[in-house]
């Protein structure tokens, strides 16, 4: 029950933006790949790239399996049922309902940090949190508006791409000191001089990958939170709401101390507004887009609605 079954809006931009990321980026692999076991043949260890290739799947795949886990682990959230949290299930059981997909699981981090992700390798096995920060913050309207904008990431699987994509940077790490070591220990053993270039190569390499990868992630996680905020709205048919929402959350961020933003920085890409304060937003880095620019799309779709925000 996806996005294509799901009563969320379909976006062909977000579609290509995520078949060409994966694309690119495991092209990008493939090619560090090759580029690793040329060099490692060079340096007499022709074996080594194949397998630290397939060590570096093997953490993807993990990644992939376990990221709900990994996510609540990292937010120190734990599942809460719907005894412990009336409310907030039945905001996502309405809008499960609405939607018509598949209940995720529901979670609370107990953080002052207003904030809230969906994560999951699939609709079914997908799980939504909040903090108790943005349970505070929030009225009942507004916390509706920012949980349609998470469930529209699970019912759009771009959630998986996200966390799929950002392991190739893990990868490209990893890589890069298995070659350092490899050929570090092969120039003290052999004292081979081509052992030092090789290493400088490998590099190169893994840093090219890791930069692209970087950028590619960031250039979608921007385009998917546009799209989620679109389909939020269009679901509820409240664009006001999430507007409210997303200007009291960044005011309730930008009032928290550095230190304790720091400590969730790791998430952003995950969260519905990243923990940051300050211009730094409107950066090539930035894990999403300005608030002035989701405000301005949710404006247009209040007109469009016929009823603009006051």
């Amino acid at each position: 029950a996806d996005v294509a079954h799901s009563r969320y809006i379909r976006d062909a931009g977000l579609t290509a933006r995520m078949t060409l990321v994966m694309f690119l980026l495991g092209a990008l692999f493939v090619g560090l790949i090759i580029t690793l076991m040329f060099i490692a043949d060079g340096a007499g260890y022709a074996g080594a790239a194949p397998i630290i290739g397939l060590v570096g799947l093997g953490i993807a795949f993990y990644q992939w399996w376990s990221s709900d886990r990994v996510a609540m682990r990292a937010m120190r959230a734990r599942e809460v049922t719907p005894e412990e949290a009336p409310e907030l299930h039945g905001i996502i059981d309405r809008l499960c309902a609405l939607a018509d997909m598949p209940k995720p699981r529901v979670g609370v981090a107990d953080m002052d940090l207003p904030n809230a992700f969906a994560t999951g390798r699939s609709p079914n096995r997908s799980v939504v949190c909040v903090t108790t920060g943005i349970m505070r913050t929030l009225s009942a309207e507004e916390l509706e508006a920012v949980l349609a904008h998470e469930l529209s990431h699970v019912a759009h699987r771009d959630v998986l791409v996200m966390t799929v994509a950002s392991s190739a940077g893990i990868v490209a790490g990893m890589l890069t000191r298995s070659a350092q070591y490899g050929t570090y220990g092969l120039s003290r053993s052999r004292d081979n001089n081509g052992a030092i270039p090789a290493y400088l190569v490998a590099l190169l390499v893994s840093l090219v990958v890791y930069a692209v990868s970087f950028l590619l992630t960031r250039m979608l996680s921007r385009y998917r939170e546009l799209c989620a905020d679109r389909s939020g709205a269009y679901l509820t048919m409240k664009p006001a709401a999430l507007a409210s929402a997303l200007q009291k959350i960044s005011g309730e961020i930008a009032a928290i101390p550095q230190r304790d933003l720091r400590s969730s920085a790791a998430m952003n890409a995950f969260f519905i507004a990243p923990a940051v304060a300050g211009l730094s937003w409107k950066t090539i880095t930035s894990t999403h887009p300005s608030l002035e620019q989701r405000l301005e799309q949710l404006a247009r779709i209040q007109a469009e609605l016929g009823r603009p925000i006051e």
